[in-house]
């Protein structure tokens, strides 16, 4: 039997919600380490679309929580990115966004980053993700390399993640 073999038990019980945070880490540290990281892109993109957890934007804006002030402007660029050339106007419509505004047509830095609040950015990711729905498989591939810091969405999502890792891999 292969690692991916041995994490089914885990991942059913992570998906039941009776998996220990430590164990669904070590196994999720397993993984990436044993796969490559498009398999755990294709795991997080799958994870941000799924009913079973939460909305990508709440899930994106956990993640920008966590993150250092490079990932956030990673983050943040490719956010305002998704907007396209009606940014602005996407960002009005949001509401009480006035702040991003004045990012827009330029690269956002680590700085600046610092001074976006996660409630922004789910703000915003809400409307990216409407503009352009493939904001999710980018916001995946960015943070698969970045795979301790997508141990911060939770266990069944995790599960997730891992449980998409696994079946890609059969």
């Amino acid at each position: 039997m292969g690692v991916l073999d041995n994490l089914k038990g885990l991942l059913d019980q992570a998906a039941a919600g009776n998996a220990s945070t430590t164990d669904v880490h070590a196994a999720f540290d397993q993984m990436t380490a044993s796969l490559p990281q498009g398999s755990l892109a294709d795991g997080i993109a799958h994870a941000f679309k799924s009913d079973q957890t939460p909305p990508f934007e709440q899930m994106i804006s956990g993640l920008f929580g966590q993150s250092n002030p490079d990932q956030k402007a990673a983050v943040l660029n490719q956010l305002i990115g998704a907007l396209g050339p009606g940014a602005a106007q996407a960002l009005s419509a949001a509401g009480g966004l006035g702040a991003l505004q004045g990012l827009l047509g330029k690269t956002v830095t680590a700085q600046q980053a610092q001074q976006v609040s996660p409630q922004a950015v789910q703000a915003l990711a809400q409307q990216a993700t409407q503009k352009d729905p493939s904001i999710m498989d980018k916001a995946a591939g960015f943070y698969a390399q970045h795979p301790t810091l997508v141990k911060s969405i939770g266990v069944a999502a995790l599960g997730l993640v891992m449980s998409r890792m696994s079946a890609a891999r059969r």
